[in-house]
C-alpha cells in the first residue's frame, strides 16, 4: 500500500544506493563520547504495528501522526509524534475494511485469508523507510505482498498517495505501482487555468522533497514563462525561513502564487502570527492536490482571511458503501480492538480526554484531560475522520487492496502455456505517448511482417507472416484454376457455348438443302459456326495454371481465332452486298467475287493475324509472371504479355475487321437481303465492339487473376453476342416456323 509520506521521502531515499538499501537492515546508532553503540531497530525499538495473521499479509504505511519540526536524521534520539492524523487514519480504517470485505465475500480468493501488516509513518522519510524495513524483514519469512516503499524481496508497491512525477521513471522504480495519477496531470490542469486567466506573473512555492521540487519545476517548464519567485519550504518549517519566505512574497508583488507542497508544509506556510501573515492576504493562491481539499486548512477560521477564493485541483471522489458504519465500530472497550496500538491515541485525540491505561510504552500525553466515561461514540462527532462525503484518497487505498488481490487472482488462475501472450512474448511494443519508457502497449504486426518482440520485421517478397507473426512462411500462389469457383464457372458456360455453336452446325447440316441455309454462302455460315466454336474453346487456355506454353497458346489462339470468325462475318456481309448489285440491270458483279474470292479475303485477313502472332512469338513471346504484392498474402500467377505493342496491335487488328464489318453491315441493313441478314449482322457486330470497348478499361484495372477472368467474360460475350444474333433466329424459323423455311416465302419476302 501507498503512504501519504513516500513522495516526501523520496528524495531521502534516492541519496543512497537503491540496490544497498534493499540488502542491509536500518541500524539504529547510540553515539556517545567514547564510540558507536548499534543496535538493530527490529531488535531494540520495533515500532508499533497493526497486524491480523493471514494467508497473504498486505503491509500498510500510513502517516498517522503529524510533525510541524522535522527532526535529525542522526538516529540518535527517538521521535515523538505531535499530532494525530484523523484523515490519514481513516485511510488505514478503510483499508482494513478492504481487506475485510475481501474476506467475507470469498469469491476472489477462495479458501485464502487475509492479513495486513500497518505502521505509522509520523510523516518523516526516515521513519517511513524504517517502516518499510521492517516489512521487508519479518522474521517469520513470511512474504508481503504490497506496500508501499520498495520492490525488493520481489515485494510489489501500490501507493495510493504518492503522486510524485519521478516514480514514473521505471529504471528507478521498475515494480512500482500507484492508484493515484502523476503530478504530470494536476500540473498541466494548473497551467491551463493559469493561461485560462491570462495571469503572466506567478509565484511558485513549494516543499522541500521530490513531489514540491518535482512538480514546481514541471510547473515552471510547462508555463513557458518567467517565475516571480520561486521559494522552497524547509523541513524543519524554522520561522525565520518561512519570515522571509513572506517577505519575498511581498518583494515579488505577485498576487498570483501556487503552494505545491505537501498539507504539513502548506500550513506551516499559514500557520504563524496575524503580524507575518499580513503579507499573505489578497493573493490568490493555487493549491496542488496535496493539499487542495485538507480540511485543516480549509475550516479553521483563522485561515478564511487568506485562503479564501483558492483555487485547485483534486481528484474525483466516489461512494465506498458501509465504510461509514465501519469507521463508526471503533471502540477501545471492544476486545477486538485491543490490539489496536493506534486506538487509544485516536480516541483521546478524538474525545479530548484520557483513558485510564494509556497504551504500553507510549508517553502520557493526556494529563490534563478529563477521563473517558467510555460512553463515547463515533456517531456523535462529526469531523474529517466519519465525513465520507468526499471520499478521494481514501478510494485510492480501497482501489489498491482490490488491485492487488485481483493481481493475485490472475496470478492463481494462471495456466501455463495459456496466457495473453505465446511464450511470453510480445509481437511488438509500442512505447505509450507521455507514459513511462516501460509502460506499452503490444501491438499486433501488421500482415506481412514478423516480430523480434521490439519492432517489426518485413518477410521477404515471396514470403508472409503466419497468424501469430512469429514465422515467415511462403506465399500461397493464386491463378484462375479449373478448382476455383470462378474458373468453374468460366469453364460451364465456355462449354455451354461450344456445345451450342455444334448444336446449330448439326442442325444446319439436317437442314443444309433448306433456302434459310442456302442463302447468303451456306459455306460461309458452317466456316463461321466452326470458328465460333474455336472462340468458345479458346477461353479453356485462360483457365489453369500458367506455363511458357498456355501463355503462348492463349493469345495467338485468342487472336487468330477472332480474326477468323469475323472475316466469316466481313465475307457475309460482302455478300449481301453484292447480292444487291447483282440484281440490277447490266451488273457483272457476281463474277468478281465468287466463292474462291469469298475464301481468300477470309484467307488473307486471317494470315495478316497469324503474322503478327508470329512476330511476337519471336521477338518478344507472352511468359508466367509471379505478382508478389507488399501488402498481400497471395502470390498471383499470371501470364505477362511480353511484348505490350504486339498485343495491342492483335487487339488493334480485331478491332479494325470489326468496324468495317459493322460499317458494311449498317449500310446493308435496309437492303431487301433475304432473312433480314445485314440487320443481325448489324446487331452482332454492336454488340461485339461493345463488349470489346468496355474490356480495355476494365482489363487495365482489374488486379491479379480477375485481369484474366475480365479477358476471358470477353471472349465468351463477344462469342454468344455473335452466336445469339446470327444464328438464333436462323434456328428458329427452322425447328419453329417451318413454313417461312420456303422459297416461295423467300421469293414473296424478296420481291
Amino acid at each position: 500500500m501507498g503512504s501519504s509520506s513516500l513522495s516526501s521521502s523520496l528524495a531521502a531515499v534516492r541519496l543512497v544506493s537503491y540496490s544497498l538499501l534493499c540488502r542491509w537492515l536500518v541500524l539504529y546508532c547510540s553515539c556517545k563520547d567514547d564510540g558507536s553503540n548499534c543496535r538493530l531497530i527490529s531488535a531494540s525499538l520495533s515500532l508499533p504495528v497493526l497486524e491480523k495473521n493471514g494467508d497473504i499479509i498486505l503491509g500498510g504505511l500510513f502517516s498517522l501522526h503529524d510533525t510541524v519540526v522535522e527532526p535529525s536524521l542522526s538516529f540518535t534520539d527517538l521521535f515523538t509524534p505531535f499530532r494525530f492524523n484523523f484523515r490519514t487514519f481513516r485511510w488505514m480504517q478503510t483499508m482494513i475494511f478492504a481487506i475485510e470485505e475481501i474476506n467475507r465475500d470469498g469469491t476472489l480468493l477462495p479458501n485464502i485469508t487475509l492479513g495486513y501488516k500497518i505502521y505509522d509513518s509520523c510523516s518523516t522519510p526516515h521513519h517511513a523507510l524504517k517502516a518499510a524495513m521492517e516489512l521487508l524483514g519479518n522474521e517469520k519469512g513470511r512474504e508481503v505482498a504490497g506496500f508501499s516503499g520498495s520492490v525488493c524481496h520481489g515485494t510489489v508497491p501500490v501507493s495510493y498517495f504518492s503522486s510524485c512525477a519521478c516514480l514514473s521513471d521505471k529504471n528507478e522504480f521498475p515494480a512500482f505501482l500507484r492508484t493515484m495519477p502523476s503530478d504530470f496531470f494536476q500540473v498541466d490542469a494548473l497551467v491551463q487555468l493559469v493561461k485560462h486567466f491570462g495571469w503572466t506573473w506567478v509565484g511558485v512555492i513549494a516543499g522541500d522533497d521530490a513531489y514540491g521540487r518535482g512538480g514546481a519545476n514541471i510547473f515552471a517548464d510547462e508555463l513557458g514563462a518567467c517565475v516571480a519567485l520561486h521559494e522552497i519550504i524547509p523541513k524543519n518549517r524554522a520561522q525565520d525561513a518561512i519570515s522571509s519566505i513572506i517577505s519575498n512574497i511581498r518583494n515579488s508583488r505577485a498576487r498570483i502564487i501556487l503552494v505545491f507542497a505537501l498539507e504539513q508544509d502548506a500550513e506551516a506556510l499559514f500557520l504563524f502570527s496575524p503580524h507575518s501573515r499580513t503579507g499573505l492576504t489578497g493573493i490568490q493562491w493555487l493549491a496542488s492536490e496535496a493539499w487542495s481539499t485538507a480540511t485543516v486548512l480549509s475550516t479553521p477560521r483563522k485561515y478564511h482571511n487568506i485562503l479564501q477564493g483558492s483555487m485547485g485541483f483534486a481528484i474525483r471522489h466516489a461512494e465506498i458503501p458501509g465504510l461509514q458504519t465501519f469507521l463508526h465500530r471503533l471502540n477501545p472497550k471492544n476486545t477486538d480492538n485491543h490490539a489496536d496500538p493506534f486506538l487509544v491515541s485516536f480516541w483521546e485525540e478524538m474525545f479530548q480526554c484520557s483513558l485510564a491505561v494509556p497504551a504500553e510504552g507510549q508517553k502520557n500525553n493526556s494529563q490534563g484531560k478529563p477521563p473517558c466515561t467510555g460512553a463515547e461514540e463515533l456517531k456523535s462527532i462529526t469531523n474529517i475522520y466519519s465525513d465520507v462525503s468526499q471520499l478521494r484518497i481514501s478510494y485510492n487505498v480501497y482501489k489498491a487492496v482490490y488491485a492487488i488481490i485481483h493481481a493475485l487472482k490472475a496470478m492463481r488462475s494462471c495456466v501455463k502455456g495459456k496466457g495473453p501472450f505465446l511464450l511470453q512474448s510480445c509481437t511488438r511494443k509500442a512505447i505509450r505517448p507521455n507514459f513511462p519508457i516501460c509502460c506499452h502497449d503490444c501491438v499486433v504486426c501488421a500482415a506481412g511482417e514478423i516480430s523480434n518482440q521490439t519492432e517489426c520485421e518485413r518477410c521477404l517478397p515471396e514470403f508472409w507472416s503466419n497468424d501469430e507473426r512469429t514465422a515467415c512462411i511462403p506465399k500461397q500462389v493464386e491463378f484462375l484454376s479449373f478448382t476455383d469457383s470462378m474458373g468453374i464457372t468460366l469453364l460451364v458456360i465456355s462449354l455451354f457455348g461450344s456445345f451450342s455453336t455444334c448444336v446449330v452446325i448439326v442442325i444446319f447440316s439436317c437442314h443444309r438443302s433448306t433456302p434459310i441455309v442456302r442463302a447468303n454462302n451456306s459455306e460461309l455460315s458452317f466456316l463461321l459456326l466452326i470458328s465460333l466454336t474455336l472462340c468458345f474453346l479458346c477461353s479453356l487456355t485462360f483457365i489453369g495454371q500458367p506455363s511458357k506454353w498456355s501463355c503462348m497458346l492463349r493469345h495467338t489462339a485468342f487472336g487468330i481465332t477472332f480474326v477468323l470468325c469475323i472475316s466469316c462475318i466481313l465475307g457475309k456481309t460482302i455478300v449481301v452486298l453484292i447480292a444487291f448489285k447483282a440484281t440490277l440491270p447490266g451488273s457483272g458483279v457476281m463474277k468478281w467475287f465468287g466463292p474462291a474470292q469469298q475464301k481468300a479475303i477470309i484467307i488473307l485477313c486471317t494470315l495478316v493475324q497469324a503474322v503478327i502472332c508470329t512476330v511476337w512469338l519471336t521477338v518478344d513471346p507472352p511468359s508466367p509472371h509471379r505478382l508478389m504484392p507488399r501488402e498481400s498474402a497471395l502470390v498471383i500467377l499470371l501470364c505477362d504479355e511480353g511484348s505490350y505493342v504486339a498485343f495491342g496491335l492483335v487487339l488493334g487488328y480485331i478491332g479494325l475487321l470489326a468496324c468495317l464489318c459493322l460499317f458494311l453491315a449498317f449500310l446493308a441493313r435496309k437492303l431487301p437481303d433475304n432473312f433480314n441478314e445485314a440487320r443481325l449482322i448489324t446487331f452482332s457486330m454492336l454488340i461485339f465492339c461493345a463488349v470489346w470497348v468496355a474490356f480495355v478499361p476494365a482489363y487495365i484495372s482489374s488486379p491479379g487473376k480477375y485481369s484474366t477472368v475480365t479477358e476471358v467474360f470477353a471472349i465468351l460475350a463477344s462469342s454468344y453476342g455473335l452466336l445469339c444474333c446470327i444464328f438464333a433466329p436462323k434456328c428458329y424459323i427452322i425447328l419453329l416456323r417451318p413454313e417461312k423455311n420456303t422459297k416461295k416465302y423467300l421469293m414473296t419476302r424478296t420481291g
